[in-house]
């Protein structure tokens, strides 16, 4: 995108702006009332809306103009130009926009204009009631976005978690490192559950699923009716399964719990020992190194996330956590003791805490109880729709028909997530609509970020441009010469724009 921001910051945009800075897919910065807004043209058309994602706070300008929309820069949200509508997660609120008026070759910004009210649907023709088993990313996604489309009936989220619906990723982030303030956490406030009448429902665990008689079944035995459902249960973390491994400073992250259990335990410590070194693990010592705990990481590969970005971005990744101390150690865990830990190379680590970071599994008891398709997930259509009537599936539980790969995927990250409780959502009010996102997710290591869209279980080549120990390169994942998947560092418009490339392929028809 063009940015005349540099010459134009902080200018007056109801003062007026010449038609021709404003170009096709550029924008013009400045702000109204106080407020930073974009001035940005399609056509014949200018559009004036706020300067920054209400994800994260992003500034758009740095972002991708896609037709109508514009793209964030750093997580890939998306908004309409014409009425500020947050058309794509993870941002859950609308832009601002204001009226844009041409008088003698020039572009004034008028008044704001006013928010844009849902639709009423008319309970008649929709399921008389909503469930949603699961207050994570899906499960609260899907409940606003029934209410954004007009949905009247009663909607219920029934969650295990004690929490109302919180934004998980930062958990392992700014949250761990005690950087971010807790009120961030939660994705909305009560008032807001209240006015949208969506009833949240936590600690509360689904333990059966009748999709006959449609009904579920509390842990206290209650039975509850409901018109269509969402099973969107999430995942939870493996286990070690070695001496040591429930000893009361052994630790997993997965929950708002989990993490306020962690920082009390880190609180006192000198040394952690974690295990695993994916996102989690990475994520984890990061946020605890900014705490000042050692850290030591133990790992199978010769890189931290090998397996999943390749061996440049891993080396990059493993030389960065370096040059904070974090140390790497190359092999298994073998005994856990209450102040140590023991590798099977016969190597012992200092340990206060022990963290395990080895992965998750689909939390999918339910759904197979019930009766329905399950292989390493639960078995949805391109609409999310379950094998059981009126019964859908999102999130990290959902193994979906992709389009981009032409395989079946199941995908564990926040953005895919919201992404498939949207569809979801959409798809019980009778839009069938197809779930053909391109998957996305990003991870943050002290201050470098990667952004990583598309799908590559497997590859057999990777190309690297630019220069990774610069924190600088893009990485393309290829198999069979077909190009599956892009990260990139320190370019967050080329991540937008592979994005935009692999939505323009031709998508790979299922038998």
């Amino acid at each position: 995108m063009t940015n005349s921001s540099s010459s134009t910051s902080g200018r007056d945009l109801t003062q007026g702006v010449a038609l021709e800075e404003i170009v096709e897919g550029g924008v013009v910065t400045g702000s109204v009332q106080g407020e930073p807004v974009l001035l940005t043209r399609k056509g014949d058309e200018l559009f004036a809306v706020a300067a920054t994602c209400t994800h994260y706070g992003a500034p758009l300008a740095d972002g991708l103009l896609v037709g109508d929309t514009i793209r964030c820069p750093w997580h890939h949200a998306a908004f309409c130009l014409r009425d500020g509508q947050a058309t794509r997660p993870p941002a859950l609120d609308n832009l601002k926009c204001w009226r844009v008026e041409q008088i003698d070759g020039k572009a004034f910004v008028r008044e704001a204009l006013p928010a844009v009210q849902p639709p009423t649907l008319k309970i008649a023709q929709f399921p008389e009631s909503i469930a949603i088993v699961g207050g994570g990313a899906a499960g609260n996604a899907a409940a606003e976005t029934l209410r954004r489309e007009g949905y009247q009936g009663p909607v219920t989220l029934w969650s295990a978690d004690a929490s109302r619906p919180y934004d998980r990723p930062n958990l392992s982030k700014d949250y761990l490192a005690g950087t971010a303030d807790p009120s961030w956490l939660p994705l909305r406030t009560p008032e807001f559950y209240a006015e949208h009448r969506i009833d949240i429902q936590c600690g509360h665990r689904v333990v059966r699923l009748d999709p006959d008689s449609k009904e579920i079944v509390l842990s206290d035995g209650q039975r509850k009716r409901y018109g269509a459902l969402l099973i969107a249960t999430g995942a939870s973390p493996r286990r070690l399964t070695i001496p040591g491994a429930n000893l009361p400073h052994v630790a997993v992250l997965r929950t708002l719990s989990d993490c306020d259990a962690l920082i009390a335990q880190v609180a006192n410590a000198r040394h952690c020992v974690v295990v695993g070194a994916g996102f989690i693990g990475l994520e984890v010592a990061a946020a605890l190194r900014t705490r000042g705990v050692a850290v030591d990481v133990v790992m199978r590969d010769a890189h931290p996330m090998e397996r999943i970005l390749g061996p440049s971005l891993g080396a990059m990744l493993r030389t960065l956590h370096e040059s904070h101390r974090v140390a790497f150690h190359v092999g298994e865990v073998g005994k856990i003791e209450s102040n140590r830990v023991m590798l099977t190379t016969g190597e012992e680590l200092a340990a206060d805490v022990v963290v395990t970071g080895i992965g998750v599994d689909p939390e999918v008891a339910l759904a197979r109880e019930a009766g329905l398709d399950v292989d390493r997930g639960v078995v949805v259509n391109e609409y999310l729709q379950s094998s059981a009537r009126d019964v859908y599936a999102a999130g990290d539980i959902a193994r979906w028909p992709d389009p981009w790969t032409g395989e079946r995927i199941r995908v564990e990250h926040w953005v895919v997530a919201e992404r498939q409780g949207v569809v979801a959502a959409r798809n019980m009010l009778g839009r069938r609509e197809r779930f053909a996102a391109v998957p996305f997710f990003w991870t943050q290591h002290y201050d470098v970020a990667i952004n990583y869209v598309g799908h590559a279980e497997g590859w057999d080549r990777v190309d690297i441009d630019g220069d990774p120990g610069a924190h600088a390169c893009t990485a393309t994942y290829w198999r069979n010469n077909k190009r599956l998947a892009v990260a990139t560092v320190g370019r967050d418009l080329d991540s937008l724009r592979a994005e935009l490339a692999f939505e323009t392929q031709t998508p790979v028809s299922h038998a």
